[in-house]
């Protein structure tokens, strides 16, 4: 006989997956660091009603066998059953399972098959510890990480080792003398090691300004790969040693000693590498808001500062930024007039990605183009990029720029 919720009654199956929900969540080691009991675990079994005792007893006599079969005794760990006396109008008395007691952290080990598991996390716990108590509350947390990098976790501690005894050391990570640790293990465990540095570290020693794996040697005292500038020297007079294309570390193009008159930004690698010639002019690759690398460059006070964007309105937002450390700074091909006389070229913005904020340093035509296009004014998500504007009208809106300033 079928019975539609025999299959809803607790099985010994699912006794042992109550327990590896405990181990999952990682409680069971948890509780080891903490020092706390979690054992004896009681579950709450369902099981069958009064009403399937009496229509479905064969099925009701097999599922109290089952649990039965798989209790704890003398030999096998396990589960112990409580029961409970039940009066039926036909069966009479009978005695029913209504939970299951997973007495010990053994028993529940042992049913999931988790017992040398628990052994090695107890090793590698009392590794960790014995070198760095203050992370005994992280252990607890992430009981199972320190399991999922066991092979990796005695050059884990090595590494948080030789910070704890090098902060702010001012090398390179490729300079990092560890035994048996290159540089390769502590890029790929960077998360790890930025969650763990930042417990085992002196407040004092971390730089508390970088944030994110990004800025992971900043945080830690390492030499980062220094930032880089691309510019070109549109002028032959002005060429640096003979050279025209450069690419250098920001802080040495903060102290280039150039005659050049006129910056030009722009954010298209192409544009920028057919960019006109212009007397007493140089171009600098921009990078989108890679633009903020330019803040530290003071001499572009005394310069004459286009910037060349997409007309859409991350365009303008950078446009805005750079205003914040160059005032002066002045926009080329980013107007009304270039959008609508070449409506054709018109493409569109990401509508997930758009910049949907307030921009304050734009002048007013800017600001009022910025605003049209935030609010799908003329073209839903308009957007024109830079390179789709023709050759001859860059040239020649560079041209009237040049004639406007003198």
């Amino acid at each position: 006989m079928t019975v539609p919720h025999a299959t809803k009654w607790t099985g010994p199956g699912d006794i042992a997956a109550s327990v590896r929900k405990l181990w999952d969540s990682g409680a069971i080691l948890r509780a080891r660091i903490e020092g706390v009991a979690i054992f004896p675990h009681e579950l709450r079994l369902r099981q069958p009603g009064v009403a399937d005792m009496g229509h479905a007893f064969e099925a009701v006599r097999d599922w109290i066998g089952a649990l039965s079969s798989a209790e704890r005794d003398g030999r096998n760990p396990g589960y112990e059953l409580v029961w409970r006396d039940i009066n039926h109008r036909q069966l009479g008395r009978n005695r029913i399972p209504v939970a299951a007691i997973i007495p010990s952290e053994h028993d529940a080990l042992r049913m999931i098959g988790r017992a040398a598991d628990a052994r090695r996390f107890e090793q590698l716990a009392g590794m960790t510890l014995e070198r760095f108590p203050v992370l005994r509350p992280w252990l607890g947390r992430q009981a199972l990480t320190v399991l999922a990098h066991e092979h990796a976790w005695e050059r884990v501690l090595a590494v948080l080792g030789w910070f704890t005894v090098h902060p702010r050391s001012g090398l390179y990570l490729r300079q990092l003398d560890i035994e048996g640790v290159d540089t390769k293990f502590i890029e790929s465990y960077r998360s790890l090691f930025a969650e763990l540095l930042d417990i085992v570290m002196p407040p004092e020693t971390l730089r508390q300004d970088a944030n994110g794996i990004r800025q992971f040697e900043s945080r830690y005292g390492l030499l980062a790969k220094p930032a880089l500038i691309r510019f070109r020297i549109l002028d032959p007079e002005h060429a640096i040693g003979g050279l025209s294309d450069l690419t250098v570390p920001v802080a040495q193009f903060a102290a280039l000693d150039i005659r050049t008159q006129w910056v030009f930004i722009t954010e298209n690698e192409i544009n920028a590498l057919a960019f006109p010639a212009v007397r007493g002019g140089m171009v600098v690759f921009g990078g989108g808001y890679g633009i903020e690398r330019l803040a530290q460059v003071r001499w572009l006070a005394d310069k004459d500062v286009l910037y060349w964007g997409d007309i859409d309105t991350h365009g303008f937002a950078i446009l805005d930024r750079l205003r914040s450390w160059v005032p002066h700074a002045r926009s080329l091909l980013m107007d009304s007039q270039t959008l609508f006389a070449h409506r054709q070229l018109w493409g569109k913005e990401n509508p997930a990605a758009r910049f949907t904020g307030e921009l304050d340093r734009l002048d007013e035509e800017e600001r009022q183009l910025f605003l049209e296009l935030r609010e799908n004014v003329h073209a839903a998500h308009l957007r024109m990029e830079q390179e789709r504007i023709p050759y001859h009208s860059v040239v020649e809106a560079i041209d009237a720029a040049l004639r406007r300033q003198r």
